[in-house]
């Protein structure tokens, strides 16, 4: 029963580990001060019918800190990735040259910069939220298990075990919370 526990235990750290990479992807798609191609991650744009992201379409590059440039590998390509990008609604214009795409991005205010960290922290309660999830999921298991006839003082330690792995990880959430805090208020 100790091994079946440290399974489950084994199984709640990677959920809460995926929920850190899961904060850390989404993250990466709230616009900083500077430009990056990682903006552009979760945009999908209409491929012969289907919806493809597009990195899979086109090369997206930072020309310097405020340009990003989007190359597709087909000409055809450009008027609906145009499309995509003012349908997005990312704050953004694009500008099609008939070779690339240049997005100019503007200079954030202080109140879009204070907007953007909101959307940060509804992330993080996001995040921490999933990460109590799994704890919660695990501690049901352990004193499910101590009903069973597991040792109280044993299922205690595991108890124990979990709770500094929440902390952990919560912790995590907390220093890459200001880590992007710092990034957005740079001017």
């Amino acid at each position: 029963m100790d091994e079946e526990l440290d399974l489950y235990i084994e199984a709640s750290e990677e959920s809460m580990q995926s929920s850190i990479e899961h904060f850390k992807k989404e993250a990466s798609r709230i616009r900083s001060g500077k430009a990056s191609a990682t903006m552009f991650n979760g945009l999908k744009v209409d491929y012969y019918g289907t919806l493809t992201p597009i990195n899979q379409v086109a090369n997206v590059k930072a020309l310097d800190g405020r340009t990003l440039v989007i190359t597709p590998w087909e000409k055809t390509m450009l008027p609906i990735i145009e499309q995509a990008i003012f349908q997005a609604n990312m704050g953004v214009t694009p500008q099609n040259d008939g070779e690339i795409i240049r997005v100019v991005l503007p200079v954030l205010t202080e109140e879009r910069r204070i907007n953007l960290i909101k959307q940060v922290a509804v992330l993080v309660e996001k995040a921490k939220i999933s990460i109590r999830n799994a704890r919660r999921d695990v501690m049901n298991e352990i004193k499910q298990a101590v009903k069973d006839g597991f040792s109280e003082d044993a299922g205690k330690v595991k108890e124990g075990i979990v709770q500094d792995l929440t902390d952990k990880y919560s912790a995590k959430v907390d220093s890459l919370m200001k880590l992007k805090e710092e990034d957005i208020m740079t001017i």
